[in-house]
């Protein structure tokens, strides 16, 4: 891997290796300087990491599940030795606050590794009901037994997302190893120097050559490589829809299992007998959680007009005490978003919001005492409608859109009228009403008065946020293929 400040190595077959297409820089969003000097892998190299770890599989894949859960194990262990440099790198890369990269990046990396380790231990066979067949053409009468089988997929690569370079790739790589995968992990080229960190603990722990392979680069080629190889069976990603329906029509054409966790523009619907203040500090969270760029945010506000400008002048409230700033100064809530290019995209958004009737009641501006860094005041958008692109499309930055409706049913057909559906939320006094209207609406997870997430239920999304289930057991579900085994009894 190299020592801090040495340009880095790739991870190929249990060996860091030098990288065919040199180095690139990782930038720190908040102060604009170097973080480090990250490999550029070629096309070969990429598929050198898929050969290896198709090389290294059969043998993983037979593994006792007590060796797996043993090595995850330490593997966290490892991770948590080195917390305050891992979150330090984190921090650097990612402009995530003090706060976010200890306690919702390095962290929860930690305790998914530690999860999976137990995970690699559940049960991986069921017993079915047996089936009395009749005699006929398939043989005499007879009692017949099944056992439904998860045996691993084999080779998966994980193309990790940039808002959060520990917990994203430790939701794929654990679950994926637990399971006895192997992996090729392609991470976001804003912030790659994480993820050579987890293959490094991963080494130490033990983990077999070739088990887990990490290529990085900032050319879409790299991507492209690890989705293509033909050792390749399986490709976990978490990223935009539209870099998600290029990798879906590869693995269409080559029949590869797929997990896609894309994006989302979560629909708050607040009804006008809600706790306001629980519900403004849980859309409030859009602007605290990685300054916006989560796709679990309800950045959609959908207001009940009996509440309508309470509401939108409690956020405005709320949006007055977040400090902005310098991720690493205490008291420090939006940080900076990932790269110049994103801020701009972030803001070219407001103005498109402005120009199509939004009223900008919040934000709008960018902060005049950041003189480096990509940062974004958080923004508030009232007085929306449905049709406007804000409205419509994800901004992934700390920008809340607000649009008012008058009855129930108009509520939920507007929280359905999106082409995402992710994760949406309810806030209502009445619990009876709270848990009708998330029966209806259209997204993966709907959160009943609260943000929170309960990390053992089901995570993924309707429509074009996504394909498939993870988090819980639904993770190692999600990286095994069903084999039936059927016989006399």
């Amino acid at each position: 891997m190299g020592k801090p400040g040495e340009p880095g190595k790739l991870f190929i077959g249990g060996e860091w290796v030098e990288p065919d297409g040199g180095h690139y820089e990782v930038v720190d969003p908040a102060a604009e300087s170097v973080v480090g000097l990250a490999p550029e892998a070629s096309r070969q190299q990429v598929y050198e990491a898929a050969s290896a770890a198709r090389e290294a599989f059969a043998a993983w894949s037979r593994t006792k599940p007590e060796r797996r859960a043993a090595i995850l194990d330490r593997a966290a262990e490892l991770m948590q030795r080195d917390f305050v440099a891992n979150a330090e790198l984190a921090q650097a890369e990612s402009g995530a606050t003090t706060g976010t990269a200890r306690g919702m990046q390095v962290a929860v990396g930690v305790a998914r590794f530690r999860r999976y380790a137990k995970g690699a231990l559940e049960p991986v066979e069921q017993g079915l009901p047996p089936q009395i067949n009749e005699a006929g053409p398939m043989g005499r009468a007879g009692v017949l037994g099944a056992l439904a089988v998860r045996q691993p997929v084999g080779v998966v690569t994980c193309i990790t997302s940039y808002n959060n370079p520990w917990a994203n790739p430790a939701g794929k790589v654990a679950p994926a190893l637990a399971m006895g995968n192997t992996v090729v992990v392609k991470p976001a080229p804003q912030d790659p120097l994480s993820v050579y960190r987890m293959a490094a603990a991963l080494e130490e722990a033990g983990a077999p050559a070739g088990v887990v392979n990490v290529v990085s680069g900032a050319s879409v080629e790299v991507g492209a490589a690890a989705v293509d190889s033909p050792d390749v069976d399986m490709v976990s990603f978490t990223g935009s829809t539209a870099v998600g329906q290029r990798i879906a029509e590869v693995c269409g054409r080559g029949m590869k299992r797929q997990l896609m966790e894309l994006g989302g523009k979560g629909a708050a619907v607040v009804f006008d007998d809600a706790d306001l203040d629980s519900a403004v500090a849980g859309i409030g969270t859009t602007y605290a959680f990685y300054s916006g760029q989560i796709c679990t945010a309800p950045t959609r506000v959908l207001v009940q007009r009996g509440v309508y400008e309470a509401l939108v002048e409690r956020l405005a409230r709320y949006i007055g005490h977040l400090k902005v700033g310098d991720p690493r100064a205490p008291g420090t809530v939006v940080g900076p978003v990932i790269s110049a290019a994103h801020r701009d995209r972030v803001e070219s958004y407001v103005e498109l919001g402005r120009k199509e009737g939004a009223r900008v009641v919040a934000g709008g501006e960018r902060p005049v005492d950041r003189e480096r860094g990509f940062y974004v005041a958080p923004t508030l958008l009232a007085d929306c409608t449905n049709d406007m692109r804000v409205v419509r499309e994800e901004i992934f930055g700390p920008v809340v859109v607000v649009v008012p409706f008058d009855e129930e049913d108009e509520g939920v057909a507007l929280a359905n009228d999106s082409d995402y559906g992710l994760i949406d939320y309810v806030w209502s006094g009445d619990v009876a009403r709270a848990f009708r209207v998330a029966r209806r609406l259209r997204a993966g997870g709907v959160g009943v008065n609260t943000v929170g997430r309960n990390m053992e239920a089901p995570f993924g999304g309707f429509k074009k946020s996504g394909v498939g289930r993870d988090v819980g057991s639904y993770a190692l579900h999600a990286y095994s293929e069903l084999q039936a085994i059927v016989w006399p009894g």
